[in-house]
């Protein structure tokens, strides 16, 4: 097999459309978002006889805590294509500094692909980047069917915030007040929101293709509520989420009202699934900052999916440092 760089988009996304299981974190534009924001980015491609069987997108990722290489959802395609390049980025590890090599697959959790890792010297990583656990809903029925698979409560929810004439959800443009409310929601579950110049420029690169779409959720004229869409390879992603705490959802539910518009929409431009990103990792933990997102999710229905998780490879002794803090990092979050 042959590791080399792939630096054609239709040749990227061509292959990803073979692919089953895969995220926007794949897709070409996510790539383009990774230089803008300054990072350094490979996107390889593993060839099998002039074959092209697998895909990884990797960055490298400039920290505090030191220098290392990122494969965000990668690598994608065939699973024996890891181990080639694996030697491809060990060379480019060495090349750019990097302590080591973080993956965070979206190959399905179970023992045989675990294995595949811890016999490559992986450890696994003392926290994730992105989602390790999501929740899809099957949309390639009709709307009604999609309504019927919810959870009463959701479905009554929606039909009540649809007859409520003080609540109105737009596609909007203002991305100075989504992060106003994204910073409110972080403090209330606990995690480090994006910039606004992270979402600006995001929105700039998946824009240039139609792929990205803002929510705002008004109730009498306020705005309590946002969401961003990307929409891929006939996939709706719910990427980010905010809102304030100020009415009961069950009196004004206005998120409710939202999520089905996003999954309208995404069912108008031919996506077949919807994934709602990340839930917490136990379904029954109350204490988990993202148990009521979680249970808010999964009332629409669907299935949970489970990711082998995120896996260390290290390259020299000061990602044990690395380790150490990011351990640290986790417990104080609760996650």
């Amino acid at each position: 097999m042959e590791v080399k760089e792939i630096t054609n988009k239709q040749i990227w996304e061509n292959f990803l459309l073979t692919q089953k299981e895969k995220t926007f974190l794949n897709s070409w534009n996510w790539g383009e978002f990774q230089k803008k924001i300054e990072d350094k980015i490979w996107r390889f491609g593993v060839y099998d006889k002039d074959i092209l069987i697998a895909v990884a997108l990797v960055v490298r990722i400039k920290a505090k805590r030191g220098t290392f290489l990122f494969l965000p959802h990668s690598p994608v395609g065939n699973l024996n294509a890891l181990k080639p390049l694996l030697d491809k980025l060990k060379e480019l590890g060495k090349e750019e500094k990097a302590s080591f090599i973080r993956i965070a697959p979206v190959w399905e959790r179970i023992e045989e692909n675990n294995k595949i890792f811890s016999n490559l010297g992986f450890l696994q990583a003392p926290i994730h980047m992105h989602p390790e656990n999501s929740w899809e809903l099957d949309i390639s029925k009709t709307e009604d069917q999609v309504l019927n698979q919810m959870r009463k409560t959701t479905r009554y929810l929606i039909k009540k915030a649809e007859k409520n004439k003080d609540i109105e959800i737009v596609k909007g443009t203002d991305l100075e007040q989504f992060s106003r409310l994204l910073a409110k929601t972080a403090i209330r579950h606990r995690f480090v929101p994006f910039s606004l110049k992270y979402l600006k420029n995001q929105f700039s690169c998946f824009s240039s293709d139609n792929q990205i779409t803002m929510y705002l959720g008004k109730y009498k004229g306020e705005v309590i509520s946002g969401a961003v869409i990307v929409f891929w390879q006939n996939i709706g992603f719910y990427h980010h989420g905010a809102s304030v705490p100020k009415h009961n959802s069950n009196e004004v539910p206005v998120s409710y009202l939202m999520q089905w518009q996003a999954i309208k929409e995404a069912k108008n431009r031919g996506c077949t699934r919807y994934n709602f990103w990340g839930i917490a990792e136990a379904e029954d933990d109350k204490k988990h900052p993202w148990h009521g997102l979680t249970v808010f999710k999964k009332g629409f229905g669907g299935q949970r999916k489970n990711y082998v998780k995120t896996q260390d490879l290290p390259l020299s002794k000061l990602y044990y440092i690395t380790r150490t803090f990011e351990s640290l990092r986790k417990l104080k979050r609760g996650l």
